[in-house]
């Protein structure tokens, strides 16, 4: 068994920085109002639940520390996408676990990321979406460590394979 908490969280506490109302914003117009979404690492205030509950989309939150372990569970009994900005340690693990579902997933990820060997192996049978942006997302609660550009790293979700943005857009 996986101790997610160890792997998940990095000693430097950098793992549980928080999404901006416009991070989430930015992803709103490809959400599909039919569907429900699972956030696995986001407690009730997260600013996914938040937004999405305040505009009717149908979702359930989970978080580790409110012991919905993402690599333990079983999800939601109806789910039909997942969205959320889970912990950028274990990144492979992560994208493993949502590919392994087989349904729709939209995750935020340093761009960074694309420079390893992970994401082309795991989505060699699985097209890789991403939704990226001109500019640098600001990170609540991480102050100005954040020297990496996000996009979201999707799979079935996007409209077409990339798409840019600008962040300016939804209130940057």
């Amino acid at each position: 068994m996986i101790d997610s908490k160890a792997v998940l969280y990095s000693s430097g506490k950098t793992d549980e920085c928080l999404t901006p109302d416009y991070a989430v914003e930015a992803i709103i117009p490809y959400l599909r109002k039919d569907w429900r979404y699972w956030l696995p690492f986001d407690t009730e205030e997260s600013a996914f639940r938040r937004i999405l509950t305040t505009r009717g989309i149908p979702n359930i939150a989970s978080h580790i520390n409110d012991n919905a372990d993402f690599f333990c569970i079983s999800p939601p009994s109806h789910w039909d996408a997942i969205l959320s900005n889970p912990p950028f340690t274990s990144k492979r693990k992560i994208f493993e676990r949502a590919l392994s579902f087989g349904k729709p997933f939209a995750l935020l990820m340093s761009n960074t990321w694309l420079n390893d060997a992970a994401p082309k192996q795991l989505f060699r049978e699985r097209e890789l979406q991403l939704l990226m942006f001109e500019e640098r997302m600001r990170f609540l609660g991480c102050g100005d460590k954040i020297t990496f550009s996000t996009s979201y790293f999707c799979c079935d979700f996007l409209p077409k394979q990339i798409i840019m943005a600008s962040l300016k857009d939804y209130g940057m």
